[in-house]
């Protein structure tokens, strides 16, 4: 429960060491910043790699932040440890535990306080931050945003903090959820992040759960090492292993332009790890328009269940229109109504309720959430108005919908985007940039799409909406690309 609380999840030691093998790390002196340093595994790993490098520095001075002082003990323990290993090999060693608040600490040294009892930057920053979200009125916010930092996650306001204190070539080793790769809500962390930091590596976990297997945690964890001030690479290295301890790391070097898009405003980040992401890649940059100049736009659907409660009803009743849930999706349509769903199929139309409607019509609809065993990501349909008889509809808010400006568009359209939006090539895609098992509105409206032209052509091929996977994958590759 307290770990939920302060958003924390210690770092497991084969994971530590995996990080701590990322630094290039050939300072003479080091001076290590370890935040959200817990029981101190990762400070631990980092000063064993240095202790046994060839080229060993010759002191070492960490500043350590642990708020949980039920942690402090331990950590206190273990940097004793490391002092021990350091005079072993005629290494200086010196270790400051601070029981504080990061955020709250680190200002004066950013914003460059005399009065700060802060020593100076840092070159080395190791960090297992917490994860916790952050309201725009809170304590943490406001302090962030004083700074010119502006986030929505502990995680990553953390990480956004420590570039600021990190000297010019300063190496940082973060191992946070994937969710700042993609998205509005982290877009200033990102384009801050690109331009002060210069990507080394990006290490994924490809289970969810092996690399804390201890912990509760399902997000998708990676690994970033970048240097401060540095240009971006030409190239970055990306790896991927299973997360169990003593699992095979295997590595490919991406060209930073099919990690960061020149010309994407988003910044979106894009792990991809090996030849079939890099084909779909390829593949997808060939798809160039945005959905404004196919004349279509996406929205999240405005019926929120909990909030229309009592305006919903089991079955269709004179004067309800149908409503529309992820379970009506069945063989690339929507089936409705659904008499066996826990979930209920219409609400009542009155002038509460006529807003959160759209007016009958050929709709794409694509699932916002989906099970993280699901073997799509992006999982759409065809609302064909002609199977759900109404003169208005409701789309629950797990949806989206693709419409054209509010209403229904051409079938062969509306067919062909949905093929497209199930092909694997575009799955394959989308998890190069998110690590999460949501799709939101913001994500679809990032993609890159055929023309309608294009669309129109592959809708007309399309003659069943159910068909295997790889024969949708065939008339995709080849009426796209």
């Amino acid at each position: 429960m307290r770990r939920g609380l302060l958003g924390q999840f210690l770092t497991p030691s084969p994971v530590a060491s995996l990080m701590a093998s990322f630094f290039k790390a050939d300072w003479n002196e080091v001076r290590l910043l370890d935040a959200g340093a817990g029981a101190g595994a990762l400070t631990a790993a980092l000063v064993d790699r240095l202790c046994s490098a060839e080229k060993k520095p010759s002191r070492i001075a960490v500043d350590a932040y642990e708020l949980d002082p039920i942690l402090i003990a331990k950590l206190r323990r273990s940097l004793g440890n490391c002092r021990k290993q350091c005079e072993s090999v005629g290494i200086s060693f010196k270790a400051n535990i601070f029981n504080r608040d990061f955020i709250s600490n680190m200002l004066p040294l950013v914003r460059n306080d005399l009065l700060s009892n802060q020593s100076g930057a840092y070159n080395l920053a190791i960090v297992n931050p917490p994860y916790r979200k952050i309201h725009a009125d809170s304590a943490e916010r406001r302090l962030l945003r004083s700074v010119g930092i502006e986030t929505s996650n502990l995680y990553s306001g953390f990480v956004a903090l420590i570039t600021k204190v990190l000297v010019q070539g300063g190496e940082l080793v973060a191992i946070t959820p994937r969710s700042f790769c993609n998205g509005p809500y982290f877009k200033p962390f990102r384009v801050a992040f690109l331009e002060s930091m210069s990507l080394c590596r990006l290490h994924i976990f490809e289970s969810r759960s092996a690399a804390f297997s201890r912990d509760d945690v399902l997000q998708e964890n990676v690994i970033c090492h970048a240097v401060k001030g540095e240009a971006q690479p030409g190239k970055v290295v990306i790896s991927t292993s299973s997360g169990a301890p003593d699992s095979p790391i295997v590595e490919r070097l991406a060209q930073f332009e099919d990690v960061v898009a020149p010309n994407d405003p988003e910044r979106f980040i894009h792990l991809v790890t090996d030849r079939v992401q890099k084909l779909a890649r390829t593949a997808m940059r060939l798809h160039t328009n945005r959905l404004e100049a196919l004349g279509l736009s996406v929205s999240t659907g405005r019926v929120v269940d909990f909030r229309a409660r009592g305006f919903l009803r089991d079955n269709p009743e004179d004067g309800t229109a149908p409503l529309i849930y992820p379970c009506h999706f069945n063989g690339g349509t929507v089936h409705w109504p659904k008499k066996e769903s826990r979930k209920p199929n219409a609400i009542k139309i009155d002038d509460q309720t006529r807003g959160l409607l759209v007016p009958a019509g050929v709709y794409v609809l694509v699932k916002r959430f989906t099970a993280k065993e699901e073997r799509r990501r992006i999982v759409a349909c065809v609302f064909d108005p002609n199977l759900v008889p109404s003169d208005l509809v409701g789309f629950e808010n797990h949806l989206n919908y693709f419409h054209l400006s509010g209403h229904g568009m051409p079938m062969e359209l509306a067919e062909g985007l949905a093929a497209f939006l199930n092909s694997t090539m575009v799955d394959v895609y989308f998890r190069q940039f998110s690590g999460h098992t949501q799709v939101n509105a913001t994500d679809l409206r990032a993609l890159g799409f055929p023309s309608k032209d294009a669309l129109i052509h592959l809708g007309r091929e399309i003659k069943d909406r159910g068909m295997p996977q790889n024969t949708l994958d065939a008339f995709v590759e080849q009426g796209l690309i």
